[in-house]
């Protein structure tokens, strides 16, 4: 049975080390698919980033504190999943880095470990998608007679597109990747599963899609347009204050792209689904097909913090109580 128009549901989440983590709330939980091919599923609170007051609820702002929650989240996960691959035979010593931080910083190294792996992220990421398809831009209207100063922000823009399929289809060969793209499939069709309407067990979750219109990728792909956009009539003749522009307007772009994705994933209608598709196309790379064994642990970590039972009795569909509950459950990371 499918209800025509479904409640948001709000979920969400990433596919990690032979798992997946998914967040409702402020609650996210951890399933992953240890080497004894149990599922352990981790449960832990954080930032409700929705349900934020004041300055932090305001459009845009509310999209760059979310962006870098999510961030935080999606490292702290990944760690967190790795931990459970790594060779118990091997201990290594703590790093000077790791040293210092510890004695200077006692229980709060860990915090600004992890903030130091966001920042170098963000700066990897504006490097590659930002910084390099200008300097692309800008050394074809050195040596391409026919590229105008007012040609340069197509450039730049078709050079951002470019870069960015060509780095998903470099890293989706590399093996990890493939798994991991896999339980990003799983992850999408839980969701979808439940958001349209379907009781959440492998059969049901095999048959739904595998793309969906809150993907990260999407998100990056609002990023690329909207930059593209704004660079158009944003622009300036001197070379530094171009790259200095553009690293002062990361964060409103991200802000803009948030509100973009969250209004995608609350509505559905023609303009959602043609705004909608690109993001989706380009998930054609970043998600694949899953197994069942997958799809189980997916469905570990939904059930884990989001109550999909209820949400589908909320719109009128009616659901059984679950018999028994089969998963190991970890309540801290």
């Amino acid at each position: 049975m499918k209800k025509e128009k479904m409640k948001y549901s709000g979920i969400g989440g990433q596919a990690v080390i032979e798992g997946i983590m998914m967040k409702s709330g402020d609650k996210y939980s951890v399933g992953v698919r240890k080497p004894d091919k149990k599922i352990e599923v981790s449960v832990n609170s954080c930032m409700n980033t929705s349900g934020k007051k004041g300055v932090l609820s305001f459009p845009i702002i509310r999209g760059v504190v979310s962006f870098i929650d999510s961030m935080v989240l999606g490292i702290k996960s990944l760690t967190y999943s790795a931990s459970f691959f790594e060779d118990d035979d091997i201990t290594e010593e703590p790093g000077k880095f790791d040293r210092f931080l510890e004695e200077k910083l006692g229980e709060k190294a860990e915090s600004v470990l992890m903030g130091l792996v966001v920042a170098i992220s963000v700066v990897i990421s504006v490097a590659l998608f930002m910084m390099l398809p200008l300097a692309i831009a800008d050394l074809c209207k050195k040596y391409i007679p026919f590229i105008t100063e007012a040609q340069v922000p197509i450039v730049e823009g078709l050079a951002k597109i470019l870069i960015f399929i060509i780095y998903l289809l470099l890293i989706s060969n590399m093996k990890d990747i493939k798994r991991t793209f896999m339980y990003h499939g799983a992850e999408h069709k839980c969701i979808n599963c439940i958001e349209t309407g379907h009781e959440l067990n492998v059969e049901n979750v095999r048959k739904a899609s595998r793309y969906h219109k809150r993907c990260g990728t999407s998100f990056m792909f609002f990023v690329i347009f909207i930059s593209i956009v704004f660079f158009i009539f944003v622009r300036s003749d001197n070379m530094i204050m171009r790259y200095l522009i553009r690293i002062a307007l990361v964060p409103v772009i991200a802000g803009i792209s948030y509100e973009c994705i969250r209004w995608a994933g609350k509505y559905d209608n023609l303009l959602v689904s043609i705004i909608s598709a690109p993001g989706k196309f380009i998930q054609k790379i970043t998600t694949k097909e899953p197994t069942d064994d997958m799809i189980e642990v997916a469905i570990a970590a939904v059930e884990a913090v989001f109550n999909w039972r209820e949400y589908l009795r909320e719109n009128g569909i009616f659901v059984a109580d679950p018999i028994d509950d089969k998963y190991v459950i970890d309540d801290e990371l």
